[in-house]
């Protein structure tokens, strides 16, 4: 099974610690829906901009696996709805794969993760539907070791 052209349903829903911590981490069908759109609609056209192979560092989180990350109780992973990407095949930095997204791509939210002002450790974007994107951009940093965000 897949989820696009070149996202394997393994690929979307693989964690390090759901499988350490024996967490179930399967999407239902409207979550699955949620994966599949926003393949085709920002990863697939960026792989093909960036000519090659992309990390996805996260896709799919089930509440019980982002819980147990930490991460944020609103985060749209949960709803299959965002994916963290990171360029380590050198094809194209995360700030050019960022920029890609931003001016030619519908979404919902696009992150500058981290980082510095040249590269983002990692790029967050997310997708709803064409009718309800915001086309949010937002800058993650630290602040007294607390996650802050800054629209860009």
């Amino acid at each position: 099974m897949s989820i696009s052209k070149h996202i394997s349903y393994k690929e979307g829903v693989y964690s390090r610690t759901a499988t350490r911590l024996g967490i179930k981490n399967n999407p239902n069908a409207e979550q699955m829906k949620n994966m599949v759109c926003i393949a085709e609609e920002v990863f697939e056209p960026l792989r093909a901009y960036v000519g090659g192979p992309i990390k996805i560092n996260s896709f799919f989180r089930s509440p019980e696996l982002n819980k147990a990350i930490g991460g944020s109780t609103k985060s749209q992973h949960c709803h299959g709805q965002a994916i963290d990407l990171d360029d380590t095949f050198g094809r194209a930095t995360n700030a050019e794969m960022f920029e890609f997204i931003k001016k030619y791509l519908d979404f919902d939210q696009i992150i500058w993760e981290f980082g510095d002002d040249d590269n983002p450790d990692w790029v967050h974007v997310s997708y709803v539907s064409s009718d309800q994107n915001r086309k949010r951009c937002l800058k993650a940093y630290k602040e007294k070791g607390k996650t802050q965000y800054k629209i860009i």
